[in-house]
């Protein structure tokens, strides 16, 4: 096959990537979101990598690795890249329809809820005034999210209703959505459970006893761990409620002991969970893209 990998250039998963690809013998063209372009004539259209000379919407499949942060404009042009290429027949990994939901945390909780799996209750609004009665409703304990983002970049726990005030305010300044979840107290860990094909891979615990933010990039400590028959149907039901073929699915436990799908990641990393599992995710991936490969007749 020849597959495409969408990634930073320096990025470890886009080696990882490549590596497991052509160890299998298939062509491998790396390049970042920044250098896609669209060349639409009469009777035909084609994306292109300006730097390279291989056509991308002549591959057989694409492998999204990043999503970089955007304008608006930005980020509906590569989703329509996206779409335009496996409107082609080319392979999208994940698939753009899933990609869009999970970047966007106000559609990805409202399919779990929809799904019937427990999150936490969340209010999404547009101004300070509407906020501040979400944070009363919510308890005045609240986690304030983006909409869109990763990594645990611009989560922030608010329980002070003047700080609470200033921070809304300041996000309805930015034009931003206020998206305010109900902040589970928790033991210091949650559970990272890798998706793949309507199947768990592998699951990693991840403690952080000095942040309620559980991610490896903020020094949380991973270690591996088997997860319960409950866990695996939440971390499946979550997965195919966004549409992903990759995901990440996080759970997070109260002190009682009730557990909350929080979120499901649609460009997931592995580098962690390789650390502590036997898990190869990047072989993994190239077998998937055999497996739904369709050569054409």
């Amino acid at each position: 096959m020849r597959i495409a990998i969408l990634a930073n250039p320096t990025s470890w998963y886009r080696a990882e990537l490549e590596r497991a690809a052509l160890a299998r013998g298939h062509q491998v063209l790396a390049l970042p979101f920044a250098d896609m372009v669209a060349n639409v004539v009469t009777g035909r259209s084609s994306v292109w990598g300006p730097t390279v000379e291989t056509e991308i919407s002549q591959v057989d499949a694409v492998i999204v690795r990043t999503m970089p942060p955007g304008t608006l404009e930005q980020v509906v042009f590569r989703m329509n890249l996206l779409s335009r290429l496996e409107s082609r027949g080319v392979q999208v990994f994940n698939p753009p329809r899933s990609i869009e939901c999970a970047v966007d945390k106000y559609l990805t909780t409202s399919r779990l809820v929809e799904a019937g799996l427990p999150t936490p209750a969340t209010i999404v609004c547009e101004n300070s005034d509407a906020g501040l009665l979400a944070f009363e409703q919510l308890g005045g304990d609240v986690v304030v999210k983006p909409v869109f983002g990763a990594e645990g970049r611009g989560i922030l726990r608010v329980s002070d209703p003047d700080l609470a005030l200033r921070t809304f305010r300041t996000l309805e300044r930015l034009g931003a959505i206020l998206y305010l979840q109900q902040f589970v107290p928790h033991a210091g860990y949650d559970l990272r459970v890798m998706v793949l094909d309507g199947r768990v891979l592998a699951a990693m615990r991840r403690h952080s006893p000095h942040d309620f933010r559980t991610n490896v990039s903020r020094q949380a400590r991973p270690e591996a761990v088997e997860i319960t028959a409950q866990e695996r149907d939440w971390a499946l039901r979550a997965a195919a409620a966004v549409g992903t073929r990759i995901a990440g699915v996080d759970i997070l436990y109260d002190r009682s002991g009730a557990g909350y799908v929080i979120e499901v990641n649609g460009v997931p990393g592995w580098r962690a969970l390789a650390r502590v599992t036997a898990c190869n995710v990047a072989n993994e991936i190239i077998h998937s893209l055999e497996q739904h490969h369709s050569p054409p007749p």
